[in-house]
């Protein structure tokens, strides 16, 4: 009975993280969402985001037992300055207009877009590495909730864009640049 007790604490607890990581690819996703998006491409970058918060954990998680906690706080201020250029880089584009140089929809910006939000995973990764928590259960749990609220916030910020029209890049790269400064700060 103890015993069962502590699997559902343990699944709980690894939930509760899972939504609490999911809620950034949720709010960064309204953001590039609002830049306007097919909803192909919304799958692209989900299904990225979600194998992101599985490997990115994983390997947090492994890392963990290596390494020190100064690392998660090293991780932290990479998301946050990744995210603060990216925010820099579609405000400028879209008061620049014309040909842009950088596309959340590209291969390239995907992947930049995915290691964004990702970061945290990998954070919160080395600290259960630090522990004995479990493997399968915390990755899938991750990825599925990273996926699932990208999904949720891409769909949001492609509906708000279409009432926000050419400000909808300014605004989405703004909310990028605030999360970002949130990591940072």
């Amino acid at each position: 009975m103890q015993e069962a007790t502590a699997h559902i604490g343990q699944f709980v607890t690894i939930l509760v993280m899972a939504l609490a990581l999911g809620m950034d690819a949720f709010s960064l996703g309204i953001g590039v969402g609002m830049k306007g998006i097919r909803l192909r491409d919304i799958l692209k970058i989900s299904t990225v985001i979600a194998l992101f918060h599985i490997l990115m954990p994983l390997l947090g998680m492994f890392t963990g037992h290596y390494m020190s906690a100064l690392l998660g706080q090293v991780a932290t201020y990479a998301a946050g300055g990744l995210l603060v250029l990216l925010g820099l880089h579609m405000i400028y584009n879209s008061f620049r207009g014309g040909e842009q140089t950088f596309d959340h929809r590209s291969p390239v910006g995907i992947l930049l877009f995915s290691l964004g939000v990702s970061m945290d995973s990998f954070s919160v990764g080395v600290s259960l590495g630090m522990f004995q928590s479990d493997l399968v259960l915390t990755i899938l749990s991750f990825g599925f909730c990273g996926g699932l609220m990208s999904i949720l916030g891409l769909l949001l910020g492609r509906r708000v864009s279409r009432n926000l029209g050419d400000y909808g890049e300014a605004v989405g790269g703004a909310i990028l640049l605030a999360f970002g400064l949130l990591f940072i700060f």
